[in-house]
């Protein structure tokens, strides 16, 4: 499996799905969604078609099932933060679980970000942007003041900014992750001063 261009790996399952998934979204990256096919797929990862259309049958499911791996850990991450109090450890808990879950998915980020008309078409932004809206409710205070409100949503915001903003930055990748969530971090704090 090759890095990505973060500096860092998905972790290998070992399995075919994992495999096919890595590869066709290394090769998305390279050529994009539109100009990727099954065929492409297949050679790269040295199968038949045959092979690949067991576990898929179209891009379109491969991309769909990389979205599920994407929000599964969210969605346990939210289901978690909705059974905590809301305290800022809990807030400050919530932004260093997100700060891994990004890392793990951080070629399918990229992804997104670069191919924002797929993404829309596929209907998948709407179920990232559900959970998004989930993550901003568990972060700020409804109640709070307006100032306090931007700043916990700015944190959630410099969460994804950081994956793309500082990808061309010198430095190691872990530094630069560590960066990021302290200023989110800071963020929240701030918000709950306030």
């Amino acid at each position: 499996m090759s890095s990505s261009a973060s500096g860092t790996s998905r972790p290998r399952r070992g399995d075919t799905r994992q495999r096919i998934q890595d590869v066709a979204l290394e090769l998305f990256a390279e050529h994009g969604y539109e100009k990727t096919s099954l065929r492409e797929i297949a050679e790269r990862l040295e199968v038949t078609k045959a092979a690949l259309y067991y576990h898929f049958k179209t891009k379109e499911d491969i991309l769909i099932s990389l979205f599920q791996d994407l929000t599964r850990p969210m969605d346990e991450l939210i289901d978690w933060g909705e059974s905590q109090p809301r305290t800022l450890d809990t807030k400050k808990d919530l932004l260093t679980r997100y700060s891994a879950a990004l890392n793990d998915a951080g070629p399918l980020f990229r992804f997104m970000q670069e191919n924002q008309a797929t993404v829309r078409d596929l209907s998948i932004g709407d179920s990232i942007k559900s959970r998004m809206l989930k993550m901003m409710a568990l972060m700020r205070e409804p109640d709070g003041p307006l100032i306090g409100q931007v700043r916990c949503m700015s944190a959630l915001f410099t969460m994804h900014a950081g994956m793309f903003a500082l990808k061309d930055v010198e430095g190691d990748f872990e530094d630069k992750q560590k960066a990021v969530l302290e200023v989110a971090i800071e963020l929240i704090t701030q918000a709950d001063s306030a």
